[in-house]
């Protein structure tokens, strides 16, 4: 039987040129480098993931899916949205859709996608689907707890929307998980270009400007 253990704390902090700054939302997982046993609650828990639009946002920012998992795309706000991603993790276009209704996408296989509205330029989140469950998202202080881990070894890994690890080598490192407690220890990140700002539309052309603020 596998003993159960908590990875805890990976104390996170991300540094620009003229020091730390906001250290949350950055994702850290753990891929087993063997196939681990599944349990029956893994296989019969159901969970709905939705990312809302509403008020020319999208809510939440970021979301963690299992990779195989539909996402609910509802718009919430009283005109039409054009929900696209153009990127690896998942390439779709869901079209112009109305105020009310609801259009899902299956994020069929691990990636990142950057997703977007092709009306509206301010609009950007991402989905990071994953094949494993063992994940965390670290706090604004930058603490990352990972939950229920099976003994056994893992690759870590490591994203951040606009940063990555100063040591380029630490997603190379094989983590030993036990039934004792194990501190993973710090990780400093650097700050790297947004992915979000300045993008295209699904045209791959500059968004025109709106002549309706309402829209």
């Amino acid at each position: 039987m596998s003993a159960k253990m908590v990875v805890r704390s990976y104390s996170v902090s991300t540094k620009k040129n003229t020091g730390p700054v906001h250290a949350g939302g950055v994702v850290i997982w753990l891929s087993p480098l063997k196939p681990l046993p599944t349990t029956p609650s893994a296989s019969t828990h159901q969970t709905t993931y939705r990312l809302v639009q509403k008020d020319k946002m999208f809510s939440p920012h970021l979301l963690v899916v299992p990779a195989g998992t539909s996402v609910q795309f509802p718009n919430e706000d009283p005109f039409f949205h054009n929900v696209f991603s153009l990127f690896n993790g998942k390439r779709f276009d869901l079209g112009l859709y109305e105020s009310g209704t609801t259009r899902s996408v299956r994020f069929d296989r691990e990636g990142v996608s950057y997703i977007f509205c092709n009306i509206h330029p301010e609009m950007g989140a991402v989905v990071l689907a994953l094949n494993t469950p063992y994940y965390g998202v670290s706090t604004a202080s930058g603490n990352v707890s990972i939950h229920n881990v099976p003994a056994g070894s893992y690759q870590l890994n490591i994203w951040s929307e606009n940063s990555q690890p100063t040591d380029q080598t630490i997603e190379e490192r094989t983590i030993q998980v036990s039934s004792e407690p194990l501190r993973l220890g710090d990780i400093t990140l650097q700050t790297t270009a947004d992915a979000l700002a300045h993008h295209k539309n699904k045209f791959n052309e500059d968004y025109q400007p709106s002549r309706d603020s309402s829209y």
